[in-house]
Order: structure tokens, then sequence, then C-alpha cells
């Protein structure tokens, strides 16, 4: 949003900007300012103050020296009120003032923006994050879990907490990116005997669960801290851990072990297999505009969360508009060989509700130049097979939803923005056909 601050129009003339509700305040300022001239000439001698006004027009250009006045007495006016305000609010630097701007935008625009939650974890719920940021504040983002590998394994298992490393990039990804707080929460320590590989965000996640008693709480006090736009919670407080039969027969414990098992997966199921949802992400699914499921890894960030069957309940339940973001290229071990119909019928199958998705939302531009690396790794891009999705009743939406910049080195990434745009015209012309009907 700083943007249309910066570059669209000029710093004073933002506070003019539709949808901050300023205006009518102003109109009413003046307004209450000319009853109270009114007031005073009332009082005063009406002839004279006509004598007044009779000579001073023989003498002078009225027409131009009413104009004047007005034009002077306007941006008096409005100068004043502005600074009574900023003066009121104790803000003198530029950058603050601006910043006043950001938050009345965001409180009167954003605000009244469609009711969101975000199901998934990993990097692709963060990308997902820092697009529908743009759209609106009233955001849930759901996180898995089940993480039990690098820092968050490492706290998980020395500290007994919720692994805090998904719920933490959510936090940055709904936060100000160019804040210097939201980058010490990022910052990961690269030396220091027991401090290696831990990022001070998920340090401070886990000192904060110790002090509040719970994550919930802590992530709400640091969400407080950084200033988030919308909310992160997890899936469930258990301590959910992630299991997998292969179709071999081998069961594969740990989230973590899961793609490095090789061989397909059959089926993903929890230990302990009854995990309770949050009370929380229930609420907000039910009363949900759009739910959005992916990107993200198959197994370990998006099925995790619908293994916990009061959620996957309330979302068949939810009348809510649901979209699955694809994921653009192949996971080894996870999704090797898998279409779009493959990642669809996953979900479905692992949710236990055939009619939990009304669309999939997939990308249809793959770059020439694409790295030679991802065939090394044995990633490859997704098929789009309609004919096979067809039967789900899932709706296929295909579009660019590729970073541009990050195409031209031939890496295929989503695009935060792009992906938040696809998924709200989708959302948008899917309410306006429900109306139709």
């Amino acid at each position: 949003m700083k943007n249309i601050f910066k570059n669209r129009i000029p710093k004073d003339a933002g506070w003019l900007i539709p949808g901050l509700e300023i205006k009518r305040w102003f109109a009413l300022i003046f307004l209450g300012s000319a009853l109270i001239i009114a007031g005073f000439l009332t009082l005063s001698d009406p002839r004279q103050v006509y004598e007044f006004l009779r000579n001073l027009k023989s003498s002078v250009n009225v027409d131009l020296v009413a104009g004047i006045s007005i034009l002077m007495g306007a941006v008096l006016f409005f100068k004043g009120w502005q600074k009574t305000n900023l003066s009121m609010l104790d803000i003198h630097d530029e950058k603050e003032k601006e910043n006043v701007l950001e938050t009345l935008y965001r409180r009167r625009k954003l605000n009244n923006g469609p009711k969101i939650v975000a199901i998934g974890g990993g990097t692709g719920l963060s990308m997902l994050l820092k697009g529908i940021k743009k759209i609106t504040n009233n955001i849930t983002a759901v996180v898995t879990v089940g993480d039990d590998g690098g820092s968050s394994g490492r706290l998980r298992e020395e500290m007994g907490v919720l692994p805090p490393g998904d719920i933490r990039n959510c936090i940055a990804a709904l936060a100000d990116d160019e804040d210097l707080v939201t980058k010490l929460f990022q910052y990961r320590f690269d030396m220091g005997e027991g401090l290696k590989g831990h990022s001070f965000g998920n340090l401070f996640l886990t000192a904060l669960c110790s002090i509040t008693g719970n994550m919930v709480r802590a992530v709400k006090e640091s969400a407080n801290v950084l200033s988030i736009r919308g909310r992160v919670l997890p899936a469930t407080l258990d301590d959910m851990k992630l299991a997998a039969e292969m179709e071999d027969g081998r069961i594969i414990h740990g989230e973590s072990s899961i793609p490095e098992a090789g061989g397909k997966i059959k089926r993903l199921f929890t230990e302990p297999s009854d995990c309770k949802a949050l009370p929380e992400v229930l609420t907000a699914i039910k009363h949900a505009d759009l739910i959005i499921m992916g990107p993200g890894s198959l197994y370990t960030s998006v099925i995790p969360n619908l293994l916990v069957k009061e959620i996957s309940e309330a979302i068949a339940n939810s009348n809510a508009k649901k979209i699955y973001v694809c994921n653009i290229m192949t996971q080894p071990g996870e999704t090797d060989n898998y279409s779009v119909s493959s990642h669809v019928n996953a979900i479905l199958t692992h949710a236990g509700y055939p009619d939990l998705l009304d669309a999939v939302l997939v990308n249809n531009n793959i770059p020439q130049n694409i790295s030679p690396k991802y065939a090394e790794h044995k990633s490859f891009p997704v098929v789009l097979d309609n004919e096979n999705l067809n039967p789900t009743g899932v709706k296929l939406v295909s579009t660019k939803l590729i970073e541009e910049e990050e195409s031209k080195n031939g890496l295929v990434r989503h695009s935060s923005s792009r992906v938040a745009r696809a998924i709200y015209i989708w959302y948008k012309r899917s309410e306006k056909r429900g109306n139709k009907r």
C-alpha cells in the first residue's frame, strides 16, 4: 500500500484519498465553521456588513477576491486540521506521517475485505500470505504443526513446544517486509554453540510459549509486536506427528523422514490419530468467505491440516468458496509423476469429503529456459490433465502464476501477487455467479 502514497499522489493529498473516511469529517468541520461565522455575523449589525461588502464590490473585483479568499481559507483550514491531528498523535517524522496514512488505508479499505482462511505450511503458505494481505486484513492462516526437522525439530524435542518455524514464517509474511523488527524475527544464527541454525523468531516464540503457557498466546503476542495483518493459528495444540504408509507396506514416522523414504505414499496419518482442532480455527472456517489450501508440500504441509478431522468437516460444511493452489513442480519423494488431478484426489481422499473443493488454481506457463537442476533432482512440471480432473467436479482455473524475475534465471516459483490476484478474480466471479442463481 505504501506505493500508493509514494508514487501516485502527493503526500498531503493522500489524506483525501477515497476510503479513509476523512473527507466527511473535513466537510463537517467546514460546515461547523461556516455556521459559527454565520452566527457571529447575525449577532453583529447586518447593515454594517452589507455596507462594507457593497463598498468593497465597487472598488475591487469581488469574484477574484472571493475566489482567492476561499482557496487560501481552504488550504489553511486543511493544513491546520491536518497538523492538529498529527500533533494529537504526537507524530513529527515524515515516515511516521506516511505510516498514519498506511494504517488508515488498511483499517478502512482492507478491514472490509473478504474473510479468508489460508491453510497449509512451509514456504508456500507464507508466499500466499504476502499476496493476500494486500487484498484484506481479515486473514486467518492455519498452520500445520507436524514439522520435526531443523530448528523447529530441535526446539520441539528439547523444549516440548509446538514447532514454531512455519508459524514464524507466516507471522513475518503478514508483517511489514521492510520493518527492522520483521527482519530481526527472521534472522538465523550462523554460529554459536547451541545457537547455530536457530532463527531469532523461533527462539522468541519458544520463550513466549514458556511465559504465556501455550503457543496460541505466544503467537498473539508476537503478532502484536509486529503489527501483522490478520492472525496465525496452529491447526491443533496436540503434539501431532506425521506418519506415512508406503505402497510397499513400510511405515515411515516423522515429517522430515517421509520425503527421504523413497517409494510412493499410499496413506498419510497422524500420531495420535484423534488430534483436536483449535476452536478458533473452526470458528474462522465457519465464518470464512474464501478458503485457500496450498501451495506447498502436498503430504507434509497441506494434507496434515486436513487429517485433523474437525478441520476437514468444518471446511466441507462451510459456505465459503474453496480453492486449492497446486504446486508448479513435482516434489521428489512426495509427488513424483503427480498430475493436477493426482494432487486434487490426494486431498479429497485424505480429507474424506469428495466435495471439499470448488476449484484448483494451476500455472499454465513454464519458461523455456527452465533450469536443468530441476531434472537433476527429479522435479518436473505438474501436468494439467483436465480430463482426469472433470470426474472430481473440481473446476480448473489456469493462468500464469510464476515470478517473472525468477523465471529469467530458469527458476520456477509462484508470484505472491499473481496468485493472490488470480484467486481474488476467481472468488469475485464465483460470487457473481452465485448471486445470479
